[in-house]
């Protein structure tokens, strides 16, 4: 037992320290929760609950979670939750629905509502773990209802035609990370790949088909996804891989760092996902465009240039590898691109 503000680290977790060969009072690095002195702690309600539920804790994030970025989030918002409890000297079995309830309103007073639903979300599902594990009796977040929050169209960035080919074609080809950069760039917009499916493709995964090729994604959940090749996304990587030599690194990452400032060698270490924004961010700065565009902004503008050219609905949900249409209508931009042309006729 402790004093109930939490268990400090004495060991981190790595990829050769399974979680149950840790210290009960371990928070992995895994969880994304190395920041600050707060976040390098096991939630005191949950140490002072024993071994098993410290246990059980670290397992949520460790073994139950495997998607990195929910981990994080997931993590941060269960630290933000335990804390708020452990300030009004609630211990774990304390909790009741009420609590939760008036942590939920609290938080969106000054939180957007999908920020609140991914809050209650990751709480919900501990509670369910702990519940698994034989830590808790009841969940008291599963009859907290969050925030109504109904989205139709995506925030995320997108790019027209000419935007996305200007951003292209002022990508020079002298030299091999330039020509990574547009063999990115085809990638997440050809393909319609999520960017961690892109950043984790191995030159293996490229695979002749006939007359083209197809590309072998690795989404999300462990699923794998096959999506043919266009013939610019083809000729783009093969570009690539043939200027860089490792048509034969058969298992090495496809898109790597590159040494050095001149971007003439690479090393063998893929691309993260910042590596790949702050490209992006730069690739569009160099030729004007001002829209705050990400990683996500190219996948976007793939399915938005597939819908405006008479694609359907149904293949491009299989295309992106989504599990419900709605969620591929949150990249379709031409409903939007309709209203500002309807709007131009407005002659005075």
């Amino acid at each position: 037992m402790n004093d109930g503000v939490g268990t400090d680290i004495g060991q981190r977790l790595t990829d050769d320290q399974p979680a149950d060969h840790l210290p009960a009072a371990v928070v992995p690095a895994a969880i994304g929760l190395t920041t600050t002195p707060e976040a390098t702690l096991i939630p005191g309600l949950i140490a002072n609950e024993g071994e098993r539920a410290s246990r059980r804790y670290v397992d949520f994030f460790t073994s139950n979670i495997r998607n990195p970025n929910t981990r994080r989030a997931y993590g941060r918002a269960c630290h933000r939750f335990f804390a708020w409890c452990e300030e009004r000297g609630l211990g774990l079995t304390a909790i009741r629905p009420s609590d939760v309830s008036t942590y939920i309103d609290i938080r969106q007073r000054t939180h957007s509502a999908p920020d609140v639903k991914q809050q209650l979300a990751a709480i919900r599902m501990l509670f369910n773990w702990l519940i698994i594990g034989q830590i808790l009796p009841n969940n008291p977040a599963s009859a907290v209802r969050g925030p109504k929050h109904v989205v139709t169209t995506g925030k995320t960035p997108v790019l027209d035609a000419k935007e996305w080919r200007a951003l292209i074609d002022a990508i020079p080809v002298n030299t091999l990370r330039n020509l990574r950069d547009r063999a990115l760039i085809a990638t997440l917009t050809y393909s319609f790949a999520r960017i961690g499916a892109a950043l984790t493709l191995r030159v293996e995964d490229l695979r002749p088909k006939g007359a083209g090729w197809e590309l072998r994604l690795h989404e999300k959940g462990g699923k794998q996804h096959v999506m043919p090749c266009h013939h610019a996304l083809a000729e783009a990587l093969r570009s690539y891989i043939d200027a860089a030599g490792i048509a034969g690194d058969r298992e090495g990452f496809l898109f790597r760092t590159s040494r050095g400032h001149r971007g003439i060698t690479l090393s063998e270490k893929p691309m993260d996902q910042s590596d790949a924004w702050r490209m992006m961010r730069r690739r569009a700065a160099a030729v004007g465009i001002v829209a705050p565009i990400g990683n996500h902004s190219f996948r976007a503008t793939g399915i938005t240039a597939y819908l405006s050219n008479g694609g359907t609905l149904e293949h491009a949900q299989e295309m992106a590898a989504h599990e419900s249409p709605r969620t591929t209508r949150l990249y379709d931009r031409t409903r939007e691109r309709l209203t500002r042309d309807e709007v131009e006729r407005i002659r005075l």
